[in-house]
This record gives structure tokens, sequence and C-alpha cells, in this order.
């Protein structure tokens, strides 16, 4: 599994953006170590899987447009021996 860095900036958006919704949520505030400990640790358990995930819908995505193109040259050809007789 990828492991993921945040930068300095991102880290800090991430607390921010965590200390933001468990407010909203649950009318509890948390500090910025606490929240900085809590985006640490997003990131190193399971912001691996989602980008996994990404890489494997990338994939597909990829694989599909292949397949068109394929079919496309595929055709092209076709046409091009049709027209050769």
């Amino acid at each position: 599994m990828a492991n993921i860095e945040l930068s300095t900036p991102e880290r800090a958006a991430l607390a921010e953006w965590l200390r933001e919704r468990i407010a909203e949520e649950t009318g509890e505030e948390i500090g910025g170590l606490e929240a900085e400990s809590l985006a640490g640790a997003l990131v190193r358990d399971i912001a691996g899987h989602f980008y996994n995930r990404g890489l494997h819908d990338a994939r597909a995505a990829i694989s599909a447009r292949l397949e068109e193109v394929s079919e496309i040259v595929y055709a092209m050809e076709e046409a091009n021996i049709l027209t050769r007789r």
C-alpha cells in the first residue's frame, strides 16, 4: 500500500477540517494537538486504501478507453481492407 505523506499546509488544513467537523457533529471541541494526531492517524491508517481504490478506478477507466480505441482502430483497418478490394 502507498505511504501517503501530506505537506505541512495540507496536514494543517486536514486538522482544521477535522476540528470543525467534530465540533459540528458532536458539539465537542478538540484542540490542535488532538486534531493533528487524528489527522496523522487517518492518513497513516486509511488514506492508502482510498489511494489504492483511486488507482483501481483509474486502471478500469483507462482499460475501457483502450478497448474503445482498439475497436476504432479495428474498424479503420476493416474499412481500409474493404476499399482496397
